[in-house]
């Protein structure tokens, strides 16, 4: 059975580098869903009350999607 030194000196540098640029899209497309979950709602709240907030709700509802995007821009730099 191998000890914690040799599996530290064993693990793959690209292995790595995967499952980090992983976590990286991962963990900002999660957070990107919490985020528009919150403001979608707040969105069709609003659009009920007033209809001419469409065009404010829809951008709004937008904005955390670059979230992702740098999450992926990221990914791209680690691999």
């Amino acid at each position: 059975m191998a000890d914690v030194a040799t599996a530290a000196t064993m693990m793959d540098p690209a292995g790595l580098k995967a499952i980090g640029a992983g976590l990286a899209v991962g963990l900002t497309g999660l957070a990107s869903g919490i985020a528009e979950k919150d403001i979608g709602a707040a969105a069709v709240g609003a659009m009920a009350e007033n209809e001419s907030l469409f065009g404010k709700g829809l951008i709004l509802t937008v904005i955390p999607e670059t979230i992702v995007i740098f999450g992926l821009v990221v990914a791209l730099l680690i691999s």
